[in-house]
């Protein structure tokens, strides 16, 4: 009896909280525009905040974050990175230095929007770019905020890896990525998508997006993540850096809290000043699996100064 009139109290509250969100994206969220390929919706007024996503994901994964950061007087510039979640990509593309030119389109965004000081915050392949803009232009940004990702991803395993020891490997996932049918692909993608986050209709999404995403662009990104090493470059950027980190998907196979937590200290070793936070139990969306506490690193970060 008690389940049962608590799972009924909880679908209230759910529904209530889904009319309540869906009325303030009526009033708040703005048409998209298009600048040079990439889909940014500028939602709120205020402290301008780039919300980059992930590998294959669109900008909705900050949706309820920005949401989040209303109270605050935050304008959300909330990015969707074209060849992701069905966005096209434009002629112009440079499919062979993907992550440089998504990096100078998002700098371009800021100059020609006149962010002045803006925050850039990016999860996963975004917070890699995030990175890079950072490193780019050292003093152009108020703070980055990353979200799950690392300074070099090919030294997951081994940290003394180097670029050119993981190169074949990653050449040769590319490779199988892109002569794989689409059958065997779409399998890879949900495959790869387990213990992603923790609700299943996110996980569902996630496959949605990642079989509308262009295959060349997919693979082509996770080359030049595995292949590219910002521990040292790091070094450049000059405004505070909070990193929130997870660990809790992958504690099956003997991986704890503070052995993570090292891994990410070790990867930013040379930024000056970073600030690494982990997630008790979220997967690898922290933005969803565990919101509150991401929303309120964030806001003590960005808001206080922290």
């Amino acid at each position: 009896m008690f389940r049962s009139s608590f799972r009924k109290a909880f679908r209230l509250f759910a529904l209530g909280f889904a009319l309540t969100f869906a009325t303030w994206q009526g009033a708040h969220a703005a048409t998209p525009e298009n600048f040079r390929g990439l889909k940014v919706d500028v939602v709120g007024e205020g402290r301008p905040v780039l919300m980059i996503p992930g590998l294959n994901s669109a900008g909705e994964t900050w949706t309820e974050t920005c949401a989040a950061l209303q109270k605050d007087h935050v304008q959300c510039h909330i990015v969707t990175l074209p060849g992701f979640a069905g966005l096209p990509l434009t002629p112009d593309a440079n499919k062979a230095a993907w992550l440089d030119d998504m990096r100078d389109r998002l700098l371009a965004y800021i100059d020609a929007r006149k962010l002045a000081h803006p925050v850039v915050m990016g999860h996963s392949l975004g917070g890699f770019l995030a990175l890079q803009m950072a490193i780019r232009q050292p003093e152009r940004f108020e703070r980055v905020v990353i979200v799950d990702a690392l300074a070099f991803l090919g030294a997951v395993r081994n940290p003394a890896a180097t670029v050119e020891q993981v190169k074949p490997m990653a050449d040769a996932m590319r490779k199988q990525m892109l002569a794989q049918d689409e059958a065997g692909y779409r399998a890879g993608v949900a495959a790869n998508l387990q213990g992603m986050a923790h609700d299943p209709k996110r996980v569902e999404t996630l496959a949605t997006w990642g079989n509308a995403s262009d295959r060349t662009i997919t693979a082509e990104a996770m080359y030049e993540m595995m292949t590219t090493d910002l521990r040292g470059e790091v070094a450049k950027i000059r405004v505070p850096t909070l990193v929130l980190g997870a660990w809790a998907a992958y504690a099956p196979y003997g991986v704890t809290k503070e052995s993570t937590a090292q891994l990410y200290k070790a990867q930013y070793a040379k930024l000056d000043g970073v600030r690494v936070e982990m997630s008790e139990a979220g997967y690898h969306f922290l933005m969803w699996d565990d919101p509150q506490w991401l929303q309120q690193q964030v806001r003590d970060f960005i808001g206080t100064g922290k």
